[in-house]
């Protein structure tokens, strides 16, 4: 199978792809090793990583960057694009083609603005379609924000509906986490519908059980990852032996260096700087 089909296969209703977002090349190869079937990129982390705003259009050179590294993994990559970086549908379709010959199986699509508003739902189905025709092996997720953006709930299942008349292989609304709303939306629309994974929200078995066919985790897993290098070095600087020495499973330096190195494992003979064995 093409990674596209490959990527697509894994959106089953009812049986959802659980979808880690990876903000660089380390944290999306860790994914891998882990085993997990595809990884996705988060927006906040990649930009977050890079010094910059999320939703801003201002990472989109760093996350080309990032894909043309991510797509030597060997598993499906899907590239979250913000709202294309662009407003122009041509512009946008570029880039996408741009990620396709890179090796990039699917990307995400926002109809969400800078300015806090949505994009006109006209405009964002001439975006997807540029997309579609520039980019045929993509998989086009296409995202609302209705439910992170007050006032618009509303609006949900009409753009969903439009954005799948428009072509897009699957539709992702953050914030949307209610089984009455998810239920009405599986029900609604044939494309695979994604969720976004919340602390304290629903479950993946309980969202699988409403139909839902992705989870993503967003940005929680950047989020968690700065949290807890924050947690470690505050030991360290208390002399709390506990908290800093709490690092059970914390992968070796060898391990690290293979994830900057193409995905064939760890290189023979890698000496860590910190004088521990390679490996441990």
């Amino acid at each position: 199978m093409s990674r596209f089909e490959e990527f697509r296969a894994l959106h089953r209703p009812g049986r959802p792809l659980v979808l880690p977002n990876a903000w660089d090349h380390a944290s999306a190869a860790a994914l891998v090793t882990a085993g997990f079937a595809a990884v996705g990129t988060t927006s906040l982390g990649v930009a977050g990583a890079a010094g910059l705003p999320d939703a801003a259009g201002a990472a989109r050179e760093e996350t080309l960057r990032l894909a043309g590294s991510l797509a030597r993994l060997p598993v499906p990559v899907t590239v979250d694009i913000e709202n294309g970086f662009g407003t122009d549908p041509q512009d946008v379709a570029a880039l996408a083609a741009r990620l396709e010959r890179a090796g990039i199986a699917g990307v995400n699509i926002e109809d969400g603005r800078p300015d806090g508003t949505l994009t006109d739902v006209s405009h964002q189905c001439a975006v997807l379609q540029a997309v579609l025709r520039s980019a045929p092996s993509l998989f086009v997720n296409a995202r609302t924000d209705t439910y992170w953006l007050p006032g618009h709930e509303g609006e949900t299942e009409a753009r969903l509906r439009a954005y799948q008349e428009a072509g897009a292989h699957g539709l992702f609304v953050p914030g949307l986490r209610g089984e009455r709303a998810v239920r009405s939306v599986t029900g609604t629309c044939a494309a695979p519908l994604n969720l976004l994974f919340t602390p304290g929200g629903p479950s993946v078995s309980e969202l699988a059980a409403w139909g839902v066919a992705r989870v993503s985790t967003g940005s929680l897993l950047f989020r968690a990852a700065v949290h807890q290098a924050v947690e470690v070095a505050r030991g360290v600087l208390d002399d709390d032996a506990t908290r800093a020495a709490d690092l059970g499973g914390v992968p070796s330096y060898g391990q690290a260096q293979a994830w900057s190195e193409p995905f064939t494992g760890t290189r023979a003979g890698a000496r860590p700087k910190d004088g521990s064995p390679p490996g441990r």
